[in-house]
């Protein structure tokens, strides 16, 4: 198989998906796999990338699913378990592509909704997980900030910023808030996933997170099997750690991989 590039497109025979890659390669050490929320792609990760690969010495993967980044387009409207689709027949599909052998999702709002949902169909790759933000079930309040990033793109503003990663906007706008303010959207929940776990997960959350509350973290603490779930809050943090408490985030990825990949022998940096 060839060897990832830093940038590049994954065919899958019905899409192309866009990713970025840094740091060791599949085949050298484990890989972290970041998985975006619902308005990112493989190229708004910013520094993030760049500074795991530092602190873990592990290859970082980052895709942009189908209708974000320079991905292929997505049919509209998205169905209601597109999710689940992701983490049940796509993502296996991206770590045979890049040939992933071992590794650690890292996921953020839709993206860790995917990764639990990936971790608990229980594939031997996958040694963790770090749920940043996720969403379990449907909260009034994450419905209250759709409706308010609806606004903001309505308005123009949005949608510029937007432009700059997305050959698609309109696509990547609408399949992603269409598909949550859909009234069938309310009855989502993804708690019966989390009993199937297997694998230590951290999940991370702000307290000023407007997408969601503590009303997650007690879902997981509900459902997750006993000692495989860690939780993180962060202080007058909001819906984006990884941006807002950058250091502190890291240094929360960078020890949980430490913990989960100890045994693979001297792979990444104590």
């Amino acid at each position: 198989m060839a060897r990832l590039q830093s940038s590049g497109l994954f065919d899958l025979g019905d899409s192309r998906l866009e990713y970025q890659f840094v740091g060791r390669h599949p085949e050298v050490t484990p890989t972290l796999v970041l998985l975006h929320e619902g308005l990112g792609s493989a190229m708004q990760w910013g520094a993030l990338p760049e500074t795991l690969a530092r602190t873990t010495e592990c290859g970082i993967l980052a895709v942009s699913r189908q209708g974000y980044g320079a991905s292929s387009p997505v049919p509209l409207p998205r169905p209601a378990d597109y999710l689940e689709h992701e983490a049940r027949v796509v993502l296996p599909r991206i770590l045979d592509a890049a040939d992933v052998r071992s590794g650690v999702l890292i996921g953020h709002s839709d993206g860790a909704s995917i990764a639990a949902l990936a971790l608990a169909e229980g594939d031997a790759r996958l040694r963790g997980g770090v749920l940043i933000a996720p969403h379990f079930f449907v909260e009034e309040v994450t419905l209250s900030a759709i409706r308010r990033t609806r606004a903001a793109y309505e308005r123009g503003l949005l949608r510029t910023r937007l432009g700059r990663w997305h050959a698609d906007v309109e696509g990547a706008f609408r399949g992603w808030n269409d598909a949550w303010l859909d009234p069938v959207r309310r009855k989502w929940t993804i708690e019966a996933a989390l009993p199937r776990l297997t694998v230590p997960v951290t999940l991370i959350q702000g307290t000023e997170d407007a997408y969601g509350t503590r009303a997650q973290i007690a879902a997981a603490r509900r459902s997750c099997p006993p000692g495989l779930l860690t939780v993180r809050e962060l202080p007058h943090i909001g819906h984006e750690p990884h941006r807002e408490a950058f250091a502190d985030t890291v240094e929360i990825i960078s020890a949980f991989v430490r913990h989960v990949l100890k045994d693979e022998g001297g792979q990444i940096n104590t």
